[in-house]
């Protein structure tokens, strides 16, 4: 037999074997392709983790922060109501003095001298009212006299009065207890009506104001508490609401409040900066659902609820928001599972998985 008939027997058993390899090997392979795409349909997708909290009654209250500052009770620039020389001072800086203590002292030399004059003339007009008096029960005088000499009497009292009056000008008292601070004058300087001696400051107790937004006008009562914290202090302190200004600032749309603060310990200065929360509204009983919970859709609320591991979308109706939560007023019911996490992925009926449950 020719070499190349040989050859061409054995290609061809050769390409006839190849033809059989892949005729067998084909249908395996679409057998495995078929079962593929069934097993994918058949297999569930996995569900979504989320986490829930379960609805309670609790007391929700409208609480904001505000910023404010501490004023005095009362405060006031002492200065003499007359003018003159500074004799004496006797208060020290710094320290508490008491209403009506005197503080300070111009020269009153002048005046002492008139008074000891006048008073000095006060013996004898009264004794000569007192002899025209008797001499008018014996008819010896005639009753214009007796009121002449009344007269003259009356008018020395009133300038002895006059006097002492002018004198008391030229102390310096405290009008009210409280503490007393640097002074701007010493003994020898010349003060006058517009000359401000030292400053005269009430701690106690002292006052919190502060401006809150013209929408929260009227929801602060006398004898709301409010709790603040000095800059710099971590102490919360406890004031009480007790004034409210008469209108709105126009220019800024502001409500002043002033509220009381005991500082009986003496803790707390004047002019210091403070931060405090208002609370306004206090609803006891009341459904709330975190914030991060409520999804709105073109003017829609709702939150997502969990029943029997499919999610469940509810419409609500929100009422009073605070920094973390919403009021609910309807739509949900005590015992009710809300979803708070994921709810940008929710969808009617979808399973979920709850990872955890407040």
């Amino acid at each position: 037999m020719n070499k190349f008939v040989k050859w061409g027997i054995v290609a061809a058993i050769a390409i006839g074997a190849i033809i059989m390899g892949i005729n067998t090997f084909t249908p395996k392979v679409n057998e495995e392709l078929e079962k593929t795409p069934v097993q994918t349909k058949g297999k569930q997708s996995k569900d979504l983790n989320v986490r829930a909290v379960i609805i309670k009654e609790s007391s929700i209250s409208d609480e904001f922060p505000v910023s404010g500052s501490i004023i005095p009770d009362e405060e006031v620039d002492l200065s003499f109501e007359t003018s003159g020389k500074i004799t004496d001072i006797f208060f020290k800086e710094g320290s508490r003095v008491e209403k009506g203590e005197l503080l300070a002292k111009i020269n009153d030399a002048p005046l002492q001298a008139e008074l000891r004059k006048l008073e000095s003339q006060l013996k004898l007009y009264t004794d000569r009212m007192h002899r025209q008096n008797v001499l008018l029960e014996k008819e010896a005088v005639s009753k214009e006299a007796f009121q002449e000499a009344q007269t003259s009497l009356a008018i020395l009292r009133a300038e002895i009065d006059g006097v002492k009056a002018k004198i008391s000008q030229t102390e310096l008292r405290a009008p009210f207890s409280g503490i007393i601070g640097l002074r701007q004058m010493s003994v020898g300087s010349y003060a006058s009506p517009t000359t401000t001696v030292a400053k005269l400051t009430k701690t106690n107790p002292l006052k919190l104001e502060f401006a809150i937004s013209e929408h929260h006008a009227g929801t602060l009562k006398e004898g709301t508490i409010i709790k603040f914290f000095a800059v710099g202090d971590l102490e919360e302190r406890i004031a009480k609401v007790y004034a409210f200004d008469s209108r709105v600032d126009k220019e800024t749309r502001t409500f002043t409040v002033r509220a009381l603060y005991d500082n009986s310990d003496g803790e707390m200065y004047p002019g210091r900066f403070v931060n405090m929360t208002l609370t306004t509204q206090t609803y006891d009983n009341a459904m709330s659902v975190p914030s991060e919970a409520i999804v709105s859709e073109m003017g829609i609320d709702k939150v997502f609820l969990y029943k029997s591991g499919k999610v469940q979308p509810v419409e609500i109706i929100k009422g009073l928001r605070t920094e973390s939560r919403v009021q609910v007023v309807k739509g949900l019911e005590i015992g009710d599972t809300v979803i708070t996490s994921g709810t940008m992925q929710l969808r009617m009926g979808q399973r979920v998985t709850l990872d955890s449950v407040n």
